[in-house]
């Protein structure tokens, strides 16, 4: 019950489609602390009925060192307008409509590694120099780039909709992208898969954050006139003892050291050292200028307005990028109105 809890948790959540490929078991691995002895099972999630089936459990040395990391940042400008007839603008549903969007986007840009666009099925250390090693400092990085398109291809017909809306939501910034896939003979789709998948699970994760922390400190039916400020929550990196892979978390900017060291407590039983938390971004900030809920026709046009005049800005952005750049690291939310 517990494995297909979680499962049914994290598929609700999720941006992006399993691949048809992808293995759907899942281990379950019970160790009794007075004999240590060590029991597996394995679930197949894909099936409700599925019953439990054995499975070996064998040690061997320096497998938590033989693994790949690929790090990206990825700049993001995401414009997510509210319709007007969405009830109660309800921003986290309007949100992540505009996210699932964005996913699709990621799933279908090219993915440069160490400058190079490379055939999904040829080997990722093709043409490189394998290194070996148990200590963090043989892990191999591969820095990756990802180009967006930034129109669809002439087989699709392009067409531009304009609708009736009360604000819209600009989601504005970069964020560190980090992704880590075992050194035995890794195929380069499976590295852009998984290097996806957390650029995806990072901007969605930090929005849920966001929203939760606004709920529990302010209800979620305040409403207010006036812009506000808030900060995002960071990325963070924290080394796994005796392995080459490093955890991600967020924190918020009113957190200190020690709050991390007790949540990694809490959560892995791991002791952290504060020297060893490394802060993968700048602080990130939100803008929120709420909207009010009476909108009449001159309003509404004005707002169709603003929100044209939002997209050109939008596209203009491509032209002014490299001046952008230098803010790249700031983040931003903003709800535009009359």
């Amino acid at each position: 019950q517990l494995i297909f809890s979680v499962e049914k948790s994290l598929t609700k959540r999720r941006l992006w489609k399993p691949a048809e490929e992808e293995v759907s078991d899942r281990a379950a691995l019970q160790i009794c602390s007075a004999t240590k002895k060590v029991v597996c099972r394995t679930y197949d999630v894909q099936d409700p009925k599925s019953s439990a089936k054995p499975a070996d459990w064998k040690y061997q040395s320096a497998l938590s060192a033989s693994w790949l990391a690929l790090d990206c940042t990825v700049n993001v400008n995401i414009h997510i307008p509210l319709l007007a007839t969405s009830p109660n603008h309800d921003l986290e549903k309007n949100t992540k409509n505009g996210l699932n969007r964005w996913s699709k986007q990621i799933e279908g840009s090219v993915f440069l590694i160490n400058g190079q666009v490379k055939d999904d099925d040829t080997e990722l250390l093709e043409g490189q120099k394998k290194l070996r090693g148990n200590t963090q400092s043989s892990t191999q990085f591969s820095d990756v780039k990802v180009l967006t398109q930034l129109s669809q291809g002439s087989s699709h017909r392009s067409t531009a909709t304009v609708q009736i809306c009360s604000g819209s939501i600009n989601l504005k910034g970069a964020v560190k992208c980090r992704a880590y896939i075992h050194n035995n003979k890794p195929k380069v789709k499976e590295a852009i898969q998984a290097l996806k998948r957390d650029i995806i699970n990072t901007l969605s994760d930090r929005c849920e954050i966001l929203f939760e922390d606004l709920i529990i400190n302010e209800g979620p039916h305040k409403k207010s006139f006036e812009r506000e400020y808030h900060v995002l929550p960071q990325r963070l990196f924290v080394p796994v003892v005796g392995s080459s892979v490093m955890l991600s978390d967020y924190k918020f900017g009113d957190e200190a050291a020690g709050e991390i060291q007790e949540r990694f407590v809490e959560m892995l039983d791991q002791s952290v050292h504060a020297e060893d938390i490394h802060i993968a971004e700048e602080v990130n900030t939100v803008a929120i200028c709420p909207v009010t809920d009476n909108t009449d026709d001159t309003q509404q046009k004005q707002l169709t307005k603003a929100t044209l005049l939002l997209k050109l800005q939008q596209n203009m952005g491509v032209v002014i990028a490299a001046a952008v750049a230098v803010f790249a690291s700031i983040f931003s939310f903003n709800y535009f109105s009359d």
